[in-house]
């Protein structure tokens, strides 16, 4: 007769051997390395947090110095390949095989291990779709989760950094896996219960906040008048045509611009109520102004972010907070948020190639997708209407029946035609296609396909995809908004001239927007000083942001 209850009994075996280096749930610092070679298995699935941000980094640090010759081929499983341990566990043999979504601090290294053959690649993901394989044939059987606090019941208090955690432990620990949680602190009680601790079987006291990267912080200082000049033609020549409320905007200095030119120019335009009411977007500091003079109504966040602590708390109108006045995030929701909720994402790339596919791996660096793909994807399960997913449809496929015609959603990608150290962004084939090759990959890492895309802006202008008709018309349309690059340089005038005429490209000068309007004294905030007082110094820059 079979037996039901395998897992069960393996967690109950883990525990035991576990048992033997806590008191109660509390492991002690000194005896975390005993107690993970006690509870791990050689060839086990492990999830180490590894988040966009948050960092389980105490736990990471033992991890990688774990003896090979005990525990070893792991199977990682985790968002973020963010710290050195979390590559340092390939190098010394500790794991072997790796499933992940972003890697960005990482990438060039990550590279570099693949191709040497030190880490067998399971799939770049993007955060959805690795959330989902935890459910279906990734499921941890370890965790190994960051929190603020714990309780000695081991109820966890995650604070505004809840980002990945309940979806880890919803699957580890329901499906008979082992969850081990390092807090900063051991209290009587909780702030707020974010897990309960009926689902946390070890707590690590670190005696220190785990290490979070200010990753959605840019500072306005460094926004050029290039970058303002595409904000300008993304407010008034995308968003205010579509009407565009509900989005999400990707992380860079070009979303930045547009954030710090709501309360200016898209005042001037008189827009306010109109565009860029609802968000799903980490609490970006560069958004501060635009919330402080009335322009957002609400955001549900991935994460949070360093320094925005007492802020998000005193604005629990636009965030979502708990009775504890913090943060409430969590990356799943919030990408299902951003997949079906919103009507557009805009936000910047590496390389764009001829049909729109767009990268940001290169030969020498893998960096992931994170949420890119699902942000930047048309969510074809979407059945709600709203006026810019109408007319995005409209614009797709005006032939078509309007009961039965889909909508779109907006995927915007906005960049410079010549990135940093002058590297073009438009290429005739995407590195990422020598790269698979390179290292035998099933799959190219593309970050957003070609037919998701809708629009292209650079500061030549703003080519629609969407009223393409062709693949030729598609390419030349890119190329038209290519600048003086290769790419650029090799576009056929008389076409891109016609698709000029039918609006499938508009110049700057076609929205009445002058360049040299593009000046930094449009921006509400200058400075990250600039922001800290339009936030009533609620706002707490990072030290490395401060200059004053």
């Amino acid at each position: 007769m079979r037996n039901w209850s395998t897992q069960k009994e393996a967690l109950a075996l883990r525990r035991y051997a576990g048992q033997r280096y806590a008191c109660g749930k509390s492991v002690a610092l000194d005896d975390l390395p005993q107690f993970l070679e006690a509870v791990l298995r050689p060839g086990d699935r492990v999830c180490l947090e590894g988040d966009n941000q948050k960092q389980a980094d105490i736990l990471a640090k033992a991890l990688a110095n774990l003896d090979p010759g005990k525990i070893h081929d792991l199977h990682m499983v985790q968002s973020g390949v963010v710290l050195p341990e979390h590559l340092d566990v390939f190098e010394k043999g500790v794991a072997k095989r790796l499933d992940f979504s972003y890697s960005g601090p990482q990438s060039t290294r990550i590279a570099r291990m693949l191709s040497g053959g030190k880490i067998e690649l399971g799939a770049v993901h993007t955060y959805l779709e690795l959330f989902a394989r935890y459910f279906i044939d990734l499921t941890p059987q370890v965790a190994l989760i960051a929190a603020v606090s714990a309780d000695r019941d081991g109820n966890l208090y995650t604070g505004p950094n809840t980002e990945d955690t309940p979806t880890v432990v919803e699957a580890t620990s329901f499906k008979s896996g082992m969850v081990v949680a390092q807090v900063a602190e051991i209290v009587d009680k909780v702030p707020r219960v974010d897990i309960p601790g009926d689902l946390v079987h070890f707590v690590v006291d670190a005696k220190k906040p785990f290490y979070v990267e200010p990753l959605f912080t840019r500072d306005p200082g460094a926004i050029t008048e290039t970058q303002i000049l595409t904000a300008m033609l993304a407010i008034k020549g995308l968003y205010a045509p579509y009407g565009v409320r509900r989005l999400n905007h990707g992380i860079g200095f070009n979303t930045a611009a547009i954030e710090l030119l709501l309360p200016t120019y898209g005042e001037k335009l008189g827009l306010k109520g109109k565009i860029c009411t609802h968000f799903a977007l980490n609490p970006h500091p560069t958004l501060i102004p635009a919330i402080e003079a009335g322009w957002v109504e609400q955001i549900h966040s991935f994460g949070s972010e360093v320094g925005m602590d007492d802020y998000l708390s005193a604005r629990s109108d636009i965030f979502f907070t708990g009775p504890d006045g913090s943060l409430r995030s969590n990356r799943a929701y919030c990408q299902v948020a951003g997949l079906y909720a919103c009507d557009m994402f805009i936000g910047s790339t590496l390389q764009i190639d001829l049909q729109g596919h767009s990268s940001t791996v290169t030969t020498n660096r893998i960096a992931g997708f994170g949420g890119a793909p699902n942000m930047g994807s048309d969510s074809r399960g979407r059945r709600h209407p709203s006026e810019p997913w109408l007319k995005a449809g409209a614009d797709a496929d005006p032939n078509a029946a309007a009961g039965l015609r889909r909508g779109r959603k907006l995927v915007v990608q906005i960049g410079e035609t010549f990135g940093e150290k002058n590297v073009p962004l438009f290429v005739e084939q995407l590195d990422a296609l020598e790269l698979a090759d390179k290292l035998d990959l099933d799959l190219a890492p593309v970050m957003i396909y070609g037919d998701d895309v809708s629009h292209i802006i650079t500061e030549d202008g703003i080519a629609n995809l969407l009223l393409c008709r062709d693949n030729d018309e598609r390419e030349q349309a890119i190329r038209g908004v290519a600048g003086y690059t290769d790419v650029g340089r090799a576009r056929d005038r008389k076409m891109v001239e016609r698709l000029r005429a039918r609006g499938v490209i508009r110049r700057p000068e076609d929205l009445g927007i002058d360049p040299l309007d593009a000046d930094r004294r449009m921006l509400a905030a200058r400075s990250i000083k600039d922001l800290m007082l339009a936030s009533g110094g609620l706002y707490q820059p990072p030290s490395q942001f401060r200059n004053w």
